[in-house]
């Protein structure tokens, strides 16, 4: 019997969970839960928080209803996929204390600035490759500052991923790259950076063991069997933030190699082997999957909080129940450049693109005697385009040149117009793969039990689905346009 590997990905609108034929390299059986988006709550204005044990319910939920076609007494191995940068806070007995700061809340960009200034931007810059910025460790500053009686009683801080990992093993314990995501590892020595705890006033004790991206983490334990019937001792072999896991799933894994990804929010995740960091931030350096001493492997990550989620508000509030396939469609009918309108996708916190400036989602330009919902769908379209545009333009500036975008055939890469609009706006070819998130992970998962002996193995199921080239297709309209919005954009945030 072939063996079989369990994949989950912790989104911040669902949970995927897919289990991997490792003989094949297939996917045998997939599900999402629930049938419709997470609820965000947003309690002030720039806040983001979702209830941990609401992410473990619909694991639960998911692996019950992969279970009625395949045993979980199959799976010989777990990879999680998590949301980055959030933070979860349990006391001793493991519960939760308080609702999860995800990564779109904003209320920690005062923290981390003064964090900044306070350490040094010199020795942030050359050893945390960041500033401490709106990432885990400002954002449990934050708890420690304004909610001290939950502070109090934390035993431990994780990010989402290994909360989902401890509620399957009862083991609290994190990755090298997980703390680098939260700006808590020091890349000059290699270690957790304490530094930045002792600033914040982070007691050491708080600090989960720490584990290698790939290879043994934690084992489930006998509860987990008895409520999901996967074996006690099961093996977690594999965690990452969802833009590493993302790259990791499109076989993204050495200098120079580029993946992308338009779910919730924007992503080029580009892989290099030297530890470079943006001296505003804009872009971000981490740790990547399969980083080690000997064989440096850095992600920088470019993240646009506005992107797919812009799509999904268009569909609730314009669309009219259109399907995305018939948005898709209907904004095709469009002239390139939208009869000039333009759109601007960020109303999704603050921008760590923009230096963490908040300018929310506009349109510009509307004439109201001209122009219809297809030319506001495809500015949409166009506008997420030219945000991903305006962004590889910084990371050019730290080393790296996108020739080959690498993305899973899904969310806004599921529309021809996104596709060949950001194709011919930065001249990258853009090639697209049948996997996603769950399945990355629980490749991953194979590859981290030491299932497949080789990445080249673990890869073997990978199939290229299609390949789009930039052409000179509305090239000189498309690069005007994009120009326009560019100096609007710069306006706005005050450049």
């Amino acid at each position: 019997m072939s063996k079989k590997t369990l994949g989950i990905d912790l989104g911040s609108s669902s949970v995927k969970i897919s289990i991997l034929d490792v003989d094949s390299g297939k996917c045998v059986a997939s599900v999402t839960t629930p049938s419709v988006e997470m609820p965000i709550a947003a309690p002030h204005s720039g806040w983001a928080e979702q209830s941990p044990t609401m992410w473990w319910d619909y694991v639960v939920e998911g692996i019950g209803s992969l279970a009625k076609s395949c045993p979980m007494s199959e799976i010989a191995a777990i990879g999680i996929s998590y949301q980055m940068h959030g933070l979860v806070v349990v006391d001793e007995q493991g519960e939760s204390l308080r609702d999860s700061i995800i990564w779109c809340d904003s209320r920690s960009v005062g923290i981390g600035a003064e964090a900044l200034e306070a350490l040094g931007r010199e020795r942030c810059l050359a050893t945390l490759l960041n500033s401490p910025g709106n990432f885990t460790a400002s954002k449990l500053a934050w708890v420690k500052q304004n909610e001290p009686e939950v502070f109090a009683r934390t035993a431990h801080f994780m990010l989402p991923g290994d909360y989902i990992a401890y509620r399957l093993s009862g083991e609290v314990q994190t990755t090298e790259g997980g703390l680098s995501e939260g700006i808590l590892w020091d890349f000059a020595h290699n270690e957790p950076a304490h530094f930045v705890a002792d600033h914040y006033g982070i007691p050491t004790a708080l600090i989960p063991d720490t584990h290698t991206s790939l290879g043994i983490q934690a084992h489930t334990s006998a509860h987990t069997e008895e409520l999901l019937g996967i074996p006690q001792g099961t093996p977690i072999v594999y965690r990452a933030g969802d833009q590493p896991n993302n790259a990791f799933s499109l076989g993204v894994m050495e200098a120079g190699e580029i993946a992308a990804t338009a779910g919730t929010s924007g992503v080029v995740y580009g892989v290099t082997d030297t530890p470079k960091a943006d001296p505003l931030s804009r872009v971000n350096t981490f740790l990547h999957v399969g980083h080690s001493a000997t064989k440096p492997r850095y992600g920088v990550l470019l993240c646009i909080n506005g992107t797919g989620i812009l799509n999904s508000w268009l569909r609730k509030n314009i669309a009219n129940g259109l399907s995305y396939g018939q948005m898709n469609d209907l904004a095709a009918t469009a002239p390139a450049g939208a009869d000039g309108l333009l759109v601007f996708p960020f109303g999704n916190g603050a921008e760590r693109v923009l230096q963490n400036k908040e300018v929310g989602a506009s349109i510009e330009g509307l004439d109201l005697n001209r122009h219809t919902a297809a030319h506001i769908l495809r500015a949409a379209q166009e506008g997420i385009a030219y945000s991903f545009r305006y962004g590889i333009d910084i990371m050019k500036e730290v080393g790296l040149e996108p020739k080959v975008i690498r993305a899973g055939m899904a969310n806004m890469f599921l529309s021809p117009l996104f596709r060949t609009t950001l194709a011919n706006l930065t001249g990258a070819r853009i090639e697209l793969f049948n996997t996603d998130g769950a399945l990355g992970a629980a490749r991953g998962a194979a590859l981290g039990a030491g299932l497949y002996a080789s990445r080249s193995e673990a890869f073997k199921g990978l199939e290229r689905l299609g390949v789009v080239e930039p052409d000179s297709t509305n090239g000189a309209l498309l690069e005007e346009s994009y120009q326009r919005w560019r100096t609007l954009l710069e306006k706005k945030i005050g450049k």
